[in-house]
C-alpha cells in the first residue's frame, strides 16, 4: 500500500544546490516510490552555529510503498552517498534528509520521530511544505497553516521559480 511521506532536503556545503538536485534524482530513483512535487527552494541562515554558510532548502513530497524505516535507511544511504559525515550537532553538512511526514501515522521510536519533532519551529521547513501542500493537516490534527503563522520568518529567503544559483524573486 502506498503512502504520502514529506521528505525534508537541507546542504550548504560541497555546492548545495547540486547536492539538493541530485538527492531529487536519488529519491524518485528508489524502489516503490515516485516523486509527486518538489517545492521551491529556500536558502536559510543555520539553526546551529553560525559560521557556517547558509543552507539551501526544499521539500519533496513522495509516494512509498516502503515502511518508514526502510524509507530511513534509503534516505541514510542517499546521505552517505553525499559524504554526509556527522560530527557535530546542527553543525555543516553536504546533505540532510529527513522524514517530515509518513502518511497519516505518528511515529515515536528511538531511530525514528514522525511528524519530524522540530518541524513545528523550522521556518525552512514549514515554508517550503506550505508550498506543495497548503491545506495540510498534521496527525494532531493541527493545521500547516496555523503552525506557519506563529513561525518567525526571519533569516529564509524564497529563490525565484525555485532557483537555486542565489537570485531572490
Amino acid at each position: 500500500m502506498n503512502e504520502t511521506a514529506y521528505i525534508a532536503l537541507g546542504s550548504n556545503l560541497d555546492n548545495p544546490q547540486q547536492q539538493v538536485l541530485s538527492a531529487i534524482t536519488a529519491l524518485g530513483a528508489l524502489p516503490e516510490t515516485a516523486i509527486i512535487a518538489v517545492s521551491p527552494w529556500y536558502r536559510s541562515t543555520p539553526m546551529g552555529p553560525s559560521d557556517q554558510p547558509d543552507y539551501i532548502n526544499g521539500v519533496a513530497k513522495l509516494t512509498t510503498a516502503l515502511s518508514p524505516h526502510t524509507l530511513l535507511k534509503a534516505l541514510q544511504q542517499i546521505e552517505l552517498s553525499h559524504h554526509r559525515v556527522r560530527k557535530e550537532h546542527w553543525g555543516p553538512r553536504t546533505l540532510d534528509l529527513d522524514i517530515l511526514l509518513y502518511g497519516n501515522l505518528t511515529i515515536e521510536h528511538p531511530d525514528l520521530q514522525v511528524p519530524h519533532p522540530g518541524m513545528a519551529e523550522r521556518n525552512f521547513v514549514l515554508r517550503p511544505l506550505a508550498d506543495i501542500a497548503p491545506q495540510l493537516v498534521l496527525p494532531n490534527g493541527i493545521q500547516l497553516a496555523e503552525l506557519l503563522e506563529i513561525c518567525p520568518s526571519e533569516g529564509i529567503v524564497r529563490l525565484s521559480s525555485g532557483d537555486i544559483r542565489g537570485t531572490t524573486g
